[in-house]
C-alpha cells in the first residue's frame, strides 16, 4: 500500500450535508494512522498535512484534515476536480496521496 511517503487506496466520495456542500474521501484508518506517523513534526498545531492527490488522471494539491468521527484523515475534493475527473458523491474512488515536502 506504500511507496516513497505515498499511498493508494479506494473509498467512497460523500457529501457534507452542512453549510457549502463540501465532498470529501474519508481515507482509511491504516491510511491515516501512516500519514500522521510520516507527517510528525511537519504539522500545524491542529493536524492538517499538505498533500498532492490522484483520483483517476487528475491531480491537485490540497490538505488533508483530522477527524476525530473516523479517527483518521480527511481529503476535500473541489468541484472542478470532481468534475475533472467525472465523479459524484455515492463513487468509489481509486485515490494516491502523497504527502508534500
Amino acid at each position: 500500500m506504500e511507496r516513497a511517503e505515498g499511498w493508494d487506496f479506494e473509498a467512497e466520495l460523500w457529501e457534507y450535508k452542512g453549510k457549502g456542500a463540501w465532498h470529501f474521501v474519508t481515507l482509511p484508518p491504516e491510511v491515516g494512522f501512516a500519514i500522521r506517523c510520516a507527517s510528525e513534526g511537519r504539522r500545524p498545531g491542529w493536524g492538517m498535512v499538505a498533500v498532492t492527490a490522484e483520483i483517476g488522471d487528475v491531480a491537485f494539491k490540497t490538505s488533508v484534515f483530522p477527524d476525530k468521527a473516523s479517527e483518521s484523515y480527511l481529503l476535500p475534493v473541489k468541484a472542478a476536480v470532481r468534475k475533472a475527473a467525472r465523479v459524484k458523491a455515492g463513487d468509489t474512488l481509486r485515490v494516491r496521496i502523497v504527502l508534500q515536502r
